[in-house]
């Protein structure tokens, strides 16, 4: 199996660099399956990045800078990877002093995935994530709500917010199917990447979306639902809760073509 890489601002990181961050959790990232050396959707990664800086740091690197540090890892590595760029403040947290100095690039490489084959079955749980837009580090609630599903006997958790409307799952976001339309939660969540190809891509293929608020009482009336990250654009899901979800082999297909669609890009 290949060395893992990684790297701090486009060179390896030494051990003097990386131990103030064993503990460090004022951070935040994005996570990419990169194939060929070319990865989809690298523009929404980008925005992801730089509108999180701006949101935790109050200032954000260049683009161009933030690809160099991603070339730099992949150059250093095999083709296929799963990449992991994480943005933080050498000025460090846990200090209402902020000195809005330019956030360091963390990059981390490791073996490509694809996720589980499915179908999954999700335990409801009510959950409300902390700046629910962003996707930042030491969200330890996520791993103990999955690990207690698993008790449960589910396969992961989905979270249902104060409001009783269903938003994400732990690491996932939930899309649904109501026969005709793809059917988007609305609700507070991490909009992610792998959900902003697979609408652009279904716009593009004149496929119908919607977006609308749904609640565990509604799952009876749709005709199928799945769970989608940066790994895969869909995992069937056959239960959430104690309400069984029908198969959607159609909605399923429908998802992974459109974000086959969306072309490769060079970093």
């Amino acid at each position: 199996m290949p060395t893992p890489v990684v790297q701090r601002n486009g060179h390896a990181a030494s051990i003097d660099e990386l131990a103030p961050l064993a503990f460090a959790g004022y951070a935040h990232f994005t996570a990419m399956q990169v194939r060929g050396g070319k990865v989809r959707g690298l523009d929404l990664h980008l925005q992801r990045l730089g509108s999180a800086s701006m949101e935790l740091f109050g200032r954000a690197l260049p683009d161009e800078r933030v690809r160099s540090c991603l070339r730099a890892a992949l150059e250093a590595g095999p083709a296929d990877v799963s990449l992991t760029a994480t943005m933080y403040s050498s000025s460090g947290e846990f200090s209402a002093d902020g000195d809005h100095a330019e956030p360091d690039v963390l990059v981390r490489t490791g073996p490509p995935a694809s996720g589980p084959a499915g179908p999954l079955t999700l335990a409801t749980v009510e959950y409300d994530r902390f700046l629910p837009a962003l996707k930042h580090v030491g969200e330890v609630a996520k791993t103990y709500l999955m690990r207690r599903a698993v008790q449960d006997g589910f396969d992961d958790a989905a979270f249902v917010d104060r409001r009783g409307r269903l938003s994400e799952a732990t690491i996932w976001n939930l899309a649904f199917w109501d026969g005709d339309a793809v059917v988007w939660p609305d609700a507070e969540m991490l909009v992610g990447t792998t959900m902003g190809i697979v609408r652009r891509q279904l716009d593009r293929l004149g496929v119908p979306q919607r977006v609308r608020q749904i609640t565990p009482a509604d799952l009876p009336d749709l005709a199928g639902a799945v769970v989608m990250n940066s790994w895969t654009p869909g995992v069937a899901v056959h239960r959430i809760g104690p309400t069984p979800v029908p198969e959607a082999p159609r909605f399923l297909d429908l998802l992974h073509r459109a974000y086959e669609a969306e072309p490769l890009t060079e970093f």
